[in-house]
């Protein structure tokens, strides 16, 4: 089978490769996503001989020349193409075979074949390769099966599952990960194999795992992902707090849902709707503390009053805990947990001004965010209590409409701060000051006085007044 690959980097590659002497080939992903017709902009190329070398010589060739970078401990090297308006990454290595010890994923390198270089891939569909070189341009090489593998949708090994996991143990993560983006299902063999292989994960850095489990939640049905860690044995290895959502707990003829799969509900529905890596993050984690606070009222049933608190206040270990950013993206996923049932809650009640406002305060530039996780949250199979519920959302979403246009309450300061207060009566920072700054806010917020500086000085006069505060320089 021939592959026709239109890029003209690929011919330079050959033209540069038979120059040198050397054999060379397009491997993987480039090679399986030309088959699926997905788009790749990664091409591995595989060399008998120095992938360096042929790095520096096909960038030589090229005009502009790219700039090569070189990664000696590797054996490889890269660079930069821009073709047709995108860019391409271009990474070259040498054919190789690798060893592993049992206390480390990282292998013991030496020189290979071709073979070698398939042998040690990770599964079948990414085993493939494409001759480069002018005498055999785009003669595919399959090995394993991989393209029957593709057209059956299935991921497998090249060779002993069990061997290819245990030597790597992040090719489990790769697997689900796979199987999550592709749609594919994990050939029998290969799954039993990574559920006797699962602690092996224990050798893995988190930040590696955790750039798996990104790309498992960014994928088009994140649900498919994360139950497959589930039934694997990985998930609880390095995420127990989302595992220990599982299960159902029955008192009274009373149970509760499982808040594992309604969590992974909610993630696909907001999966629906946005690209969002860290609103997908919040949908995961937005349940995440209803373990810890589950009780049974004998009255009530099952309850977990302050969750979302609990929740908020747990993302920050989770976040440290594999390694994800502990900056704003932190702080927004913190917020969602704790203002996810707000929304719902006002869709209970009647929608006021007052409390309109407030969620606009809180939520500030995140609002849109919040009412699409909320509208998520919604999974209950009473198709009359969800459209109640996303009928009363779709009134909160016009009175922020209205409030933000009247009030101007996103991201508001209040027009008199504690400094202002402070010099205005001669005092240091106190519970006076404090007062005053909060009762300003309190009334805006409240519809009580519109948001202007001469409504708010007005009442901090009024305020202060009663406390038996003075202006600096008034008499006594």
């Amino acid at each position: 089978m021939d592959v026709n690959l239109d890029n003209p980097i690929y011919r330079a590659i050959g033209r540069q490769a038979d120059r040198l002497g050397v054999r060379a080939f397009a491997v993987g992903g480039v090679v399986r996503d030309y088959f699926l017709q997905r788009p790749c902009t990664d091409i591995d190329v595989v060399c008998l001989g120095s992938g360096i070398d042929l790095a520096h010589a096909v960038a030589d060739s090229l005009s502009p020349s790219p700039k090569v970078s070189v990664f000696k401990n590797f054996g490889t090297a890269a660079f930069n193409y821009r073709q047709g308006g995108e860019m391409w990454q271009v990474e070259f290595v040498g054919a190789r075979k690798e060893s592993y010890r049992s206390d480390s994923r990282k292998p013991i390198v030496e020189n290979g074949t071709l073979e070698d270089d398939q042998n040690r891939r990770d599964f079948t569909v990414n085993a493939l390769a494409v001759s480069l070189n002018d005498d055999s341009f785009g003669t595919l090489l399959d090995p394993f099966g991989g393209i029957r593998d593709l057209n059956n949708g299935i991921l497998r090994t090249p060779l002993d599952p069990d061997i290819t996991f245990s030597d790597d143990p992040l090719r489990m993560m790769r697997a689900v990960r796979f199987a999550s983006q592709l749609g594919f299902r994990i050939e029998d063999n290969t799954f039993e194999a990574i559920k006797r292989n699962a602690k092996r994960l224990e050798i893995v850095s988190k930040e590696r795992i955790t750039t798996e489990l990104n790309k498992i939640i960014l994928s088009p049905k994140p649900s498919v992902g994360l139950k497959l860690l589930d039934l694997t044995g990985l998930l609880p290895l390095f995420f127990p707090e989302l595992a220990n959502l599982k299960g159902v707990e029955k008192r009274d003829g009373r149970a509760h849902k499982d808040n594992f799969y309604h969590t992974l509900e909610v993630l696909d529905h907001v999966a629906q709707k946005s690209d969002n890596l860290w609103l997908r993050w919040a949908a995961l984690l937005h349940d995440i503390g209803k373990p810890a606070t589950k009780r049974f009222d004998p009255r009530l049933g099952w309850t977990f009053h302050g969750h979302e608190v609990r929740g908020s206040k747990m993302v920050k270990r989770i976040f440290s805990n594999l390694r994800l950013p502990l900056d704003n993206k932190l702080h927004y996923v913190e917020k969602l947990v704790l203002l996810h049932l707000r929304p719902i809650i006002l869709a209970e009640d009647i929608v006021t001004d007052s409390a309109v406002r407030r969620l606009l305060f809180d939520a500030s530039d995140d609002i849109d965010d919040l009412m699409l996780l909320c509208e998520a949250d919604i999974t209950s199979k009473n198709e009359e209590k969800v459209r109640r519920y996303l009928d009363n959302f779709a009134l909160v979403r016009h009175k922020l409409v209205e409030l933000e246009e009247r009030d101007r309450i996103r991201n508001f300061q209040p027009p008199v701060g504690g400094e202002e207060i402070m010099a205005t009566f001669g005092l240091q920072p106190c519970r006076e000051v404090g007062i005053i700054k909060d009762s300003i806010k309190d009334a805006i917020l409240d519809g009580k006085i519109p948001n202007d500086r001469q409504a708010a000085l007005q009442l901090m006069y009024s305020l202060a007044q009663e406390l038996g505060l003075k202006p600096v320089g008034k008499d006594e």
